[in-house]
């Protein structure tokens, strides 16, 4: 819900242009990442990420893939592209799995192969609409795709709080120098505005932190299954606020381009939904068989 209207605070942050945003967000999540670190005593866990150079560097990485994830989004909202945004994190699953196989040689099956034609077809038909390639959902879906596979790389060894304190750290020489341009060129917003528009400034972090961290919260709770579905929320949202508040046009051909997206979606989300449930039985069939006594249990009551 929190990301889904997250274009909505974006928005409100005029007249600020979209390098200043994303530069005050990089400082302002540094310092609430800071804040929290001091509040709950978690050096621990960042001194120890801290002693391992791979994962620094690794971090490193996930951080410029984030910051060109950022910086698209905000472009795209403050453009008034709030629907090819949410786009990006429509197709950001197919992305996912498309990179799977181009990176990581998995091996999909049939159903998988039909999701990926068919949002191959949309991004044709949606070009074909647009009069241009819809550049900023390619953009956010395969930079946050590719971001999921680095951050992959460090598995659990890196905490939602020391992974965004890490990627900020990083990113935080060319925030300086992306604020010193803007001051030079456009000028800088903030304090200079209203009370309200700092704060608003400031609460960047906030904002940009406390979803990450309910996210981390949430993965560590559910299955795979229902938080991948969970996760298309988001750009419904975005998609409805674009739509429906911020009166973005949706021509026919978008709608069409769309609909094929949604469709790819459906089948990924069914096939996934089917592969978790035989793998469930896979399980449960095989820790039966392992019952002491030699012999495998049977449940009294049908399924």
């Amino acid at each position: 819900m929190l990301w889904g209207f997250l274009p909505i605070y974006f928005v409100a942050l005029a007249p600020a242009n979209a390098f200043e945003i994303v530069a005050w967000r990089v400082v302002f999540s540094l310092v609430f990442c800071a804040i929290v670190i001091v509040v709950t005593r978690a050096w621990r866990p960042l001194m120890v990420i801290m002693r391992r150079p791979r994962t620094v560097f690794i971090m490193g990485a996930a951080g410029a893939l984030i910051y060109v994830n950022w910086q698209t989004y905000v472009y795209g909202v403050s453009t008034g592209q709030v629907v090819e945004a949410s786009l990006g994190y429509f197709i950001n699953p197919i992305v996912t799995v498309f990179l799977g196989v181009i990176v990581l040689r998995e091996r999909l099956r049939v159903t998988q192969w039909v999701a990926v034609a068919i949002s191959l077809i949309a991004v044709v038909v949606l070009t074909v609409g647009y009069g241009a390639l819809p550049w900023i959902a390619l953009v956010l879906a395969f930079s946050f795709g590719l971001y999921g596979l680095v951050k992959k790389q460090v598995g659990k060894d890196v905490d939602a709080v020391s992974g965004l304190t890490l990627e900020t750290v990083w990113l935080m020489p060319v925030a300086i120098v992306q604020l010193i341009v803007v001051g030079v060129t456009a000028g800088l917003t903030f304090g200079t505005v209203s009370v309200w528009h700092t704060v608003g400034m400031v609460g960047l972090g906030v904002v940009t932190a406390i979803p990450l961290l309910l996210f981390a919260s949430a993965a560590r709770r559910l299955p795979l299954i229902y938080l991948g579905f969970i996760q298309y929320f988001a750009p419904v949202i975005q998609f409805l606020v674009g739509v429906l508040l911020l009166h973005e046009a949706m021509p026919a051909e978008r709608w069409f381009g769309f609909g094929l997206v949604w469709l790819a979606l459906v089948i990924l989300t069914a096939d996934m939904a089917i592969s978790a449930r035989s793998s469930r039985r896979l399980r449960l069939a095989a820790s039966e068989a392992c019952e002491p006594g030699g012999s495998p249990t049977v449940d009294p009551l049908p399924e």
